[in-house]
């Protein structure tokens, strides 16, 4: 009968080859399908039915003639062209594209898969703490490739440190009590093994803590190792509702290439992390403390490398209590300023080394000239050729006034600063040779009133190039001119202003390491807290 029909409608006009032809055709008169060719026969169209009750009824519903409409026939899709009859009836032509559709979403799986690996790779390195990497990775990981997910890092003895985010949430960070053996391939990624296939991961045994509150059934499971240097720095365990098709082949191969590069930038993450706190630690002491006053003397220094990138420099300076533990409770201290001619981590080496002796030596001696011979014997190696410039004062104090010993190993001479604006020039000497590995130095005694200051300075004051032509040394006149002018001040006023004059004047030239320390006399004891203690009174 069906036959009889199309053979009816191939009579009333329609074109011969129509029966045969390889796109399936359906002739349409209102609602019902009146014809159907044989390519139409085997996708299941049957002709005498009406058109709502057939996978077409989409082509009732259109309300733009002339444009071709998607409909799908069971897993296949096609594109039905309308070509319009005279007697009222329609043929629809149905061109198949599943191919093209598959080959479209295939496109559109990989270019979403290349803008993840983009973005990944755009936040990732931005991020250089491990925990926000760690957590910019589950929420990618969330987003894209799962309903959920999971970054376990080994980090404990009874709980494991983890991330999870579900898809459209924040990351959450927090720490499990994880047995890796209660869920299926934990234990092989955490361990460095290959990971097992999803496809052997049975959802019904997820452990209760693997489930997000509120996410309903799980569908599928997916775990895969963060690789590391030598070692995987965890595992990424996605999860899928039941409602979304398992992971494919494709999703868990590129589900590790994802996981390999995070794992890469976790592993990077976790050792800069370690060498910079690593780093800090041993840099926390190089650099030269911030005195305080104690017991009516002032300490106050200021200090700068000559490269604004470096941490530490050639420069330093130090206060040490001579015989008490506590400074506060000290009457005798000794102040140190050098430079070391280093850079960098040369410099950070040979300046820990010279403070280190030189605390040890503060409380057992006071003599120093025996000081300096006692660390140039301390610094000296077969591949140490530079010995610390040092400038030595101890100071005392006799009522309102501070009495100083003055002695330099090689370095600038010390000025004094008097009340009335005079600038004087301590003078001592320091003869040091390789015929003669002794060294022979003077010390100068000097008294300071209120109002009187002392200055210990390294070369890159003085000679820090600037000034307004932009080749002139900042030079000792200007130095002396700069002290005269914050006469009858405080040693901090004077530091800040020596170091800002200096600072200004080589701002678009270069320096040396600057490195100064001035010491006055205060007026009565403080009553701050300094560093979490109070001066005592």
């Amino acid at each position: 009968m069906e036959a009889d029909r199309a053979a009816r409608h191939l009579d009333s006009g329609i074109a011969p080859g129509w029966w045969g032809a390889p796109c399936p055709a359906v002739v349409v008169s209102g609602r019902a399908v009146v014809a159907v060719n044989a390519a139409a026969l085997r996708i299941g169209m049957v002709a005498g039915e009406q058109l709502d009750r057939t996978p077409l009824h989409r082509l009732s519903e259109t309300s733009d003639p002339g444009e071709p409409i998607a409909t799908l026939i069971g897993e296949r899709s096609f594109e039905a062209h309308e070509v319009p009859h005279g007697d009222g009836t329609v043929t629809w032509w149905l061109v198949e594209d599943t191919r093209l559709r598959h080959a479209h979403a295939r496109l559109r799986t990989e270019l979403d898969r290349v803008q993840l690996l983009s973005e990944m790779c755009a936040s990732l390195p931005a991020a250089a703490d491990p925990d926000e990497c760690i957590r910019v990775t589950a929420q990618l990981a969330a987003d894209h490739l799962a309903d959920a997910a999971w970054v376990i890092t080994p980090g404990g003895l009874e709980e494991f440190p983890v991330t999870m985010c579900v898809r459209g949430d924040a990351p959450v960070h927090s720490r499990v009590a994880v047995c890796a053996d209660e869920l299926e391939g934990l234990g092989e990624v955490l361990t460095g093994l290959p990971p097992v296939p999803s496809s052997w991961i049975d959802p019904a045994s997820a452990p209760a803590w693997l489930i997000p509150e509120d996410f309903g059934e799980i569908g599928s499971i997916m775990v895969t190792a963060l690789p590391g240097p030598g070692v995987p720095v965890g595992a990424l365990v996605l999860l899928r509702r039941c409602d979304r098709h398992s992971f494919t082949e494709q999703d868990e191969a590129f589900a590790r290439q994802f996981a390999a590069r995070a794992g890469a930038v976790i592993s990077t993450a976790r050792a800069l992390s370690a060498q910079a706190s690593v780093t800090e630690m041993l840099m926390r002491d190089l650099r030269p403390p911030e005195p305080a006053p104690f017991n009516g003397v002032e300490f106050a220094g200021r200090y700068r490398p000559a490269s604004e990138s470096d941490f530490v420099g050639g420069g330093f300076f130090d206060v040490y209590s001579v015989d008490a533990t506590d400074p506060y409770d000290a009457s005798e201290w000794l102040a140190v300023l050098g430079t070391v001619g280093e850079r960098e981590m040369a410099a950070a080496v040979l300046t820990g080394k010279a403070r280190s002796v030189l605390s040890a030596l503060a409380p057992v001696t006071r003599d120093h000239q025996l000081m300096l011979r006692l660390l140039h014997n301390a610094v000296a190696g077969p591949h140490q050729v530079r010995f610390p410039s040092l400038a030595l004062a101890s100071v005392t104090r006799t009522g309102a006034r501070l009495h100083l010993r003055l002695t330099c190993g090689g370095h600038l001479s010390p000025l004094v600063v008097r009340s009335d604006g005079a600038v004087e020039e301590v003078s001592t000497s320091t003869v040091q040779s390789e015929a003669m590995p002794q060294i022979v130095s003077s010390t100068a005694a000097v008294a300071l009133r209120l109002g009187d200051m002392c200055l210990l300075y390294t070369a890159g004051i003085t000679e820090a190039v600037g000034g307004p032509q932009g080749d002139q040394h900042f030079g000792d006149d200007r130095l002396r001119a700069a002290l005269a002018a914050m006469a009858n001040t405080t040693a901090s006023a004077v530091a800040e202003h020596i170091h800002m004059r200096a600072a200004e004047w080589s701002e678009h030239g270069h320096h040396d390491d600057i490195a100064l320390l001035a010491i006055a006399a205060s007026e009565g004891r403080h009553l701050a807290a300094v560093d979490g203690r109070a001066r005592r009174r």
